[in-house]
């Protein structure tokens, strides 16, 4: 009966796995076999060659790249604290009004990421909403926190709060009340039971959240436009630009595959550290 199950499933998924394979990875064949294509050539009836990606190294787009999951790393760290204390009220505390909280983020989803930060551009610019109306009332001025690293951070935890939130909470909730408080009964403080009880135990959680964001992050464009003013060119900026105005398609997508293989190392890496089966509710 299981091997039945099993060949009816294969046969069942086997649409959708085609249609994945044609959808994802069909696109990143063709991008891996550009970026070994000579510079500046628009077909793959070429002799391929490397040297897009010496020009990697040569031309300092690795810096772009180290700004980019530097800023990556520490949009999810701070995503990490502060999602937190909210995600364990949303599994543990809120009860009935988790619903209505998860409903008002995902509402926000609803409205495009450039509109959002336009909005905050438009509220911490000179003369904006704060900047304006402080001055109008105390005849006091100051300077714009926009076109820096620190506002490219704060947006990157903007947009990606609910990327970390949800799995976060889903995490927690796996902790098993009784097992939090036969440790207190036990004599553990609040912060042992953290340490070494709810973190572990929400650790599926963390790491699914921490990926989303920090692969999320670590490719977006909008916040160092936007927010940044490029101020910080990160990667993708790179890619675009080297799609568009460039108009070389095997720099972009030598760019493009350096990211995607760091990327997909750190994925794979963490995704082998989850139970799935756990997260899923389907282990018994």
């Amino acid at each position: 009966m299981k091997t039945l199950d099993r060949r009816l499933g294969l046969l069942s998924a086997l649409p959708v796995t085609l249609l994945m394979v044609l959808a994802f990875l069909a696109p990143l064949v063709v991008v891996a076999i550009f970026s070994i294509m000579p510079p500046k050539v628009f077909s793959l009836a070429n002799t391929p060659d490397f040297s897009a990606y010496a020009v990697f190294f040569k031309q300092g787009y690795y810096k772009s790249l180290l700004w980019s999951l530097g800023m990556a790393l520490a949009s999810t760290v701070i995503l990490l604290i502060v999602c937190w204390p909210l995600a364990y009220a949303m599994a543990k505390i809120f009860k009935r009004f988790t619903i209505v909280l998860t409903i008002a983020i995902v509402m926000s989803l609803f409205v495009s990421e450039n509109i959002r930060l336009f909005g905050w551009v438009l509220t911490l610019m000179k003369g904006g909403l704060i900047e304006g109306h402080f001055r109008a009332l105390t005849g006091i001025g100051f300077d714009s926190p926009l076109y820096g690293v620190p506002i490219i951070v704060f947006g990157l935890v903007y947009v990606y709060l609910p990327f970390m939130l949800f799995p976060l909470a889903q995490g927690i909730s796996m902790v098993p009340d009784d097992t939090r408080q036969a440790a207190y009964d036990l004599g553990a403080t609040r912060w042992q039971v953290l340490w070494q009880i709810e973190i572990p135990l929400a650790a599926p959680g963390i790491v699914v959240g921490s990926l989303l964001s920090f692969v999320l992050a670590a490719g977006a464009l909008a916040e160092s436009k936007i927010l940044g003013g490029q101020a910080v060119i990160a990667i993708a900026d790179d890619i675009e630009t080297a799609f568009t105005f460039g108009q070389n398609w095997p720099l972009g997508s030598a760019l493009s595959m350096i990211l995607i293989v760091i990327i997909g190392t750190l994925a794979l890496f963490g995704v082998s550290k989850v139970d799935l089966d756990a997260i899923m509710g389907r282990k018994r």
